[in-house]
């Protein structure tokens, strides 16, 4: 029964994952750059979700939806003032960028507000416990995951039904062919950025609400562990940033229940090492082979 428990437990993390994971994938898929500032939109997201709930008083699904809208506008910003002047540039410039913007926005936000941890109010949603076969779950967990499907599920009618959609993956096959074909190839990369950024802000109000503390540096983890989840899954690649986040929190999980708790998160650099020794690819990805 305890094994059930942190099953639970790390489908209810991995889903966190799986939605900042996916920012990092459709960034990758399409400008093949990873997005190290990925970890701070999620950051700001749990703020504004924050203040939404206690300053402005609202309910949980409307401060959902600002962090999500605000995230999405800071993700655009961020394209556009730091990564579009680079799109030409080396990919090390890209990086060595993407990592100057994470610290910029972590302690930029110090700066502004201070560096004191917030506490989200217990009642954003409620806590009941059912006993399920001798199993407690917590509606917290249920009603989590259930928001996570759903926006992963209207992430995938978005790309596949859409015609921003049909814009994405036209432009991570070949971008100079869909510029030829008529797609405004930087207006598609900022829709990009603009619908990973949202998925990093409702995981940031997700994981407010599923653990209380939050804290201007607490992108830095979870961001680095998402990549970790997108590189499991196949980076680039959408369905394997979903499984590779839930099966990164299951694994996480089922070591804290083997009483390593300690080591809970050295176990997802462990788990990059061995995909990378292993599996370069990916679970998802299929290996190519290049000409040099």
């Amino acid at each position: 029964m305890e094994l059930i428990q942190q099953l639970i437990n790390g489908v209810s993390l991995g889903s966190i994952y799986a939605l900042i994971a996916l920012g990092y994938t459709m960034v990758y898929g399409i400008v093949k750059l990873i997005n190290f500032a990925h970890g701070d939109v999620f950051m700001v997201g749990s703020f504004v979700g924050f203040y939404s709930i206690t300053v402005l008083d609202l309910s949980f699904v409307p401060a959902l939806l600002i962090s999500m809208t605000v995230c999405a506008l800071f993700g655009v910003l961020i394209e556009r003032i730091a990564y579009k002047p680079l799109r030409n540039a080396t990919r090390i410039a890209a990086l060595i960028t993407a990592i100057g913007v994470s610290l910029l926005i972590e302690y930029g936000f110090i700066y502004v507000r201070g560096a004191q941890p917030e506490a989200y109010p217990n009642d954003v949603l409620p806590t009941d416990k059912f006993d399920i076969f001798g199993v407690s779950i917590n509606s917290q967990s249920i009603l989590i995951f259930g928001v996570a499907v759903v926006l992963m599920i209207i992430l995938q009618i978005i790309v596949h039904k859409t015609k921003i959609g049909k814009a994405m993956r036209a432009v991570s096959f070949d971008a100079d062919a869909a510029k030829l074909m008529g797609i405004n190839v930087n207006n598609t990369i900022s829709a990009t950025f603009a619908i990973g950024s949202a998925l990093a802000g409702a995981a940031g109000v997700i994981f407010g609400i599923y653990y209380i503390k939050i804290e201007p540096l607490m992108g830095v983890l979870p961001g680095l562990k998402a990549f970790v989840a997108a590189v499991l899954g196949g980076i680039g690649i959408i369905p394997g940033a979903m499984v590779g986040g839930l099966l990164l929190g299951v694994i996480e999980a089922l070591v804290s229940a083997a009483g390593y708790s300690l080591w809970r998160d050295a176990v997802a650099f462990v788990v990059l090492i061995l995909i990378l020794i292993f599996m370069p690819q990916g679970l998802f990805g299929k290996n190519k082979k290049e000409k040099v």
